[in-house]
């Protein structure tokens, strides 16, 4: 697949989201330079701002299968990831395959059960299979999480575990519509009665998963200097050295800081990184690798704010 055609398909994703999302265009490009480079993606907003709308809309737009888990506190590890139960009549155990077994996972409300059953997404997220009573299970080389949370200030939210956070390639806070577009979100809804699906909007898969393949095989050939990848790092390891924070950003941040700056260099038609690119995705891969220090929090800091005086203060290459 040619760059020229990854760029095409990101365009078509796009119209087809804005049958339906109005507005939240950097949230919706940064879904597909995650689906393009292979990662998960954390939305983080108020009830109310459409977070879990906005990830249907974007299963729909592509030709994978679609799975949703409902979080809530009493929910298990195995109602994820499923169980081996005993068969009566053939004297076996057979596997009952839990909603992990998709390709594209809507964890809807994430935060809302505890950190245990968080936890069955671990390796999932990582490694892309499960392990049942010592069997290791493949997931679909599509798979992909778009978890939605409301912000850990409400009630009856449980934190992620770092360990969790750092699977995902971004965090994305989604924010309030300006009042133009709260006005449009109004006099386009205001007028539509039930429940709100996809469907209603004749939203149409955009993408095949040969081309997702492919397109995902075209991204990792992007080229990426020695020169932006010491960027990248000399830009994470910072995230550990300033007293701003009190833990940084690991290896595997600066990893998917480089796939990610890849498949928007794609997505814009060009087949090489730029420093740019870096610097537009740090804040959302970075926000939620790092951990205010005491002195930070008491000054009211935000971490965004520092991530941007990092890069601003990080020399790049020109």
């Amino acid at each position: 697949m040619k760059l020229a055609d990854i760029h095409a398909l990101g365009d078509r994703i796009r119209t087809e989201m804005a049958k339906a999302i109005i507005g939240q265009d950097e949230i919706i490009d940064h879904l597909l330079i995650a689906l393009f480079s292979n990662g998960h993606v954390l939305l983080e907003g108020p009830p109310g701002t459409a977070k879990t709308f906005m990830a249907q809309c974007f299963a729909a737009c592509l030709s994978l299968d679609f799975g949703r888990i409902q979080f809530t506190p009493d929910l298990m590890p195995g109602d994820i990831v499923g169980s081996n139960l005993f068969n009566f009549q053939t004297s076996q155990f057979t596997l009952t395959r839990g909603p992990i077994f998709t390709d594209l996972l809507l964890a809807d409300e994430i935060n809302r059960t505890p950190p245990k059953t968080q936890a069955a997404l671990l390796e999932a997220m990582q490694e892309r299979c499960v392990t049942l009573d010592g069997t290791h299970h493949a997931l679909s080389p599509h798979f992909m999480v778009v978890a939605t949370q409301n912000p850990i200030e409400q009630q009856g939210v449980y934190p992620l575990p770092e360990a969790q956070l750092d699977r995902f390639l971004f965090k994305l806070l989604v924010g309030y519509p300006d009042a133009a577009e709260e006005a449009r979100i109004v006099a386009e809804y205001g007028r539509r009665n039930g429940v709100q699906r996809p469907d209603a909007f004749a939203i149409q898969p955009q993408v095949t998963r040969d081309e997702l393949t492919a397109a995902r095989a075209a991204v990792s050939e992007v080229g990426l200097v020695d020169e932006v990848v010491a960027y990248i790092v000399r830009l994470v390891r910072a995230t550990r050295e300033t007293a701003d924070f009190e833990s940084g950003a690991s290896p595997r941040a600066a990893i998917m800081l480089a796939n990610a700056a890849r498949a928007r260099a794609a997505l814009q038609g060009r087949d090489y990184v730029i420093p740019d690119d870096v610097k537009q995705l740090a804040a959302s891969v970075l926000r939620h690798r790092t951990l205010l220090s005491p002195s930070a929090e008491i000054e009211g800091r935000r971490v965004e704010t520092i991530v941007a005086d990092l890069v601003t203060r990080t020399e790049a290459p020109r």
